[in-house]
């Protein structure tokens, strides 16, 4: 009787420990994760949600081309969304948002089709771009079939250089101003090649993100 007596204490001592341990290690987990939590921080978010902040006298902007002929372009400046499928202003062929320099406002948006649209309205809207406006574009399904010669001068003025091979649903996103004095630093372009396409029939989606320097008078 001794025997199974000290046996069931010996059991019960057992138990408790063992409970006790369990106990102390769900209070310990819960406790680290408490902890980690208090102390966590969140990692900071730059306006467009672009990779790092801008400097002062700098505007955010974060843009990408059309994907397909399914997804429109996007673009963004100073945390504002200026142009998307969701505000249902962009289209197929070039879109364009024009900014003013000096303050970052908005002061239109278009879009122009250049395969079955006609290049004279976008020719006649790029000579009216006044001197100090940024000027941000990007293709959507096919950008280039109706350029002419004209117009992709006109672009060039603005400080592309990409836009001279422009092609046939190629992808392609710019940055530029009116008045420019060098080229742009913002320009990305992918040609439409049926052996690298991402999707069928059209390259992969092309982004950018930058820092505008901010016109001074």
């Amino acid at each position: 009787m001794r025997v199974a007596g000290a046996a069931k204490l010996v059991v019960a001592v057992a138990v408790f420990l063992l409970t006790f341990y369990v106990i102390s290690q769900v209070f310990e987990i819960k406790m680290d994760a408490s902890l980690g939590n208090l102390f966590a921080t969140k990692p900071p978010r730059y306006k467009c949600g672009i990779s790092k902040a801008c400097p002062e006298k700098h505007f955010a902007f974060k843009m990408a081309s059309g994907a397909a002929n399914v997804v429109g372009p996007k673009i963004c400046l100073e945390d504002n969304v200026l142009m998307s499928g969701v505000k249902n202003n962009v289209g197929r062929g070039i879109n364009v948002a024009l900014v003013n320099g000096k303050t970052g406002e908005l002061i239109d948006t278009r879009y122009f089709d250049m395969w079955g649209g006609n290049v004279a309205p976008f020719i006649e809207f790029l000579k009216a771009i006044q001197d100090g406006t940024i000027v941000l574009m990007g293709t959507y399904d096919d950008g280039a079939t109706k350029l002419n010669d004209e117009a992709r001068r006109l672009i060039a003025e603005l400080g592309s250089t990409s836009i001279t091979h422009l092609g046939f649903r190629d992808n392609w996103v710019f940055c530029g101003g009116k008045g420019i004095k060098t080229k742009s630093p913002f320009e990305q372009h992918i040609k439409n090649n049926k052996d690298t396409n991402k999707y069928e029939g059209w390259p992969e989606v092309v982004e950018m993100e930058g820092c505008i320097p901010q016109k001074q008078d």
